[in-house]
């Protein structure tokens, strides 16, 4: 988890670039629409699936003593690399994968060594989060992207990888290819009962000093992001939801991101439970000119930073 003291993004300082993507990308249109509080309940929720992840995130323990916290670092840092500027977006995800490189240890029912750094685990945490992301928007959102913004997308989804440890040329880069992956990881894919606590603590949270706007955000999150589900998912997580409040939370969801589309009312909803997230968002909105009108490669990005020190 990264802390506000430690994070590289400064809300004050203007736009450098346009970053990996650029106004026109379908990756600043999907990430920063409300739908995508939808997919990242659902995507961080589905990291429990690895058991590797689930060993990191209990020995931590952070999203039981600092729920707010950990989600709010995790979905600011999707956000950055998805509409932040080059040199912010490098800097953000040098420091999770050094925060990340402390976070080793036992896997209690294999006896296997973990590490959250490790790229199988960082594999799944991105196609994840993209896909979550992705799968809310279509729902609950505009709908499906037309056929070449989807080829867009998932073709920046794999540029995205690039600043985590899991090899962009494993990344799927078309929604078929998703689905594969899918079916190719499946058979490793498990819980147990920490799993299942964390799981379904990240869709209802519990409430305490500071934490009642979370737990009413994810209580009203959550039917929406199971209604997105497949049936294995929900064997194998234990969800039970009935099909009737599948079909009755489509329009209602509609409705509430219909209702939060302008960026002052995403702002409001974000101010109360992600903070940092709520930062990077309103810059991004106030900061739609670029010193720089021009998008550059990770790798591009890295050299401009070791150039200049």
């Amino acid at each position: 988890m990264m802390s506000t003291r430690s994070w590289p993004f400064d809300p004050a300082l203007p736009r450098r670039d346009h970053g990996f993507f650029g106004p026109e990308s379908p990756s600043w249109k999907v990430w920063t629409h409300p739908t995508a509080l939808i997919g990242f309940q659902r995507a961080v929720t589905l990291e429990h699936f690895d058991p590797m992840l689930t060993a990191a995130v209990a020995d931590a323990d952070g999203i039981y003593t600092d729920p707010r916290g950990r989600l709010d670092g995790t979905l600011s840092y999707f956000l950055v690399v998805a509409v932040g500027d080059s040199r912010t977006a490098i800097e953000t995800s040098e420091l999770l994968m050094r925060v990340h490189a402390r976070a080793t240890g036992i896997e209690p029912i294999s006896g296997q060594r973990y590490a959250a750094n490790d790229p199988d685990s960082q594999l799944w945490i991105h196609v994840t989060g993209w896909h979550s992301v992705l799968k809310a928007y279509e729902m609950f959102g505009p709908g499906p992207l037309s056929p070449e913004d989807e080829d867009r997308y998932w073709a920046e989804c794999v540029v995205a990888a690039e600043l985590q440890t899991c090899s962009p040329a494993d990344v799927p880069a078309s929604r078929r290819a998703v689905r594969e992956y899918f079916e190719q990881v499946r058979p490793r894919l498990c819980t147990s009962e920490r799993a299942r606590r964390g799981m379904h603590y990240l869709l209802r949270t519990e409430g305490g000093r500071g934490r009642w706007p979370l737990w009413a955000t994810s209580r009203m999150l959550a039917p929406a992001t199971l209604a997105t589900l497949p049936r294995w998912m929900r064997a194998l997580g234990g969800f039970d939801q009935p099909a009737a409040l599948d079909r009755a939370v489509v329009p209602a969801a509609r409705a509430v991101v219909r209702a939060t589309r302008s960026p002052a009312a995403m702002q409001t909803v974000l101010g109360g439970t992600l903070p940092m997230t709520r930062s990077v968002l309103r810059w991004h909105f106030a900061n739609p000119v670029a010193e720089i009108a021009a998008t550059v490669t990770p790798a591009e990005a890295r050299e401009r930073l070791r150039s200049e020190g």
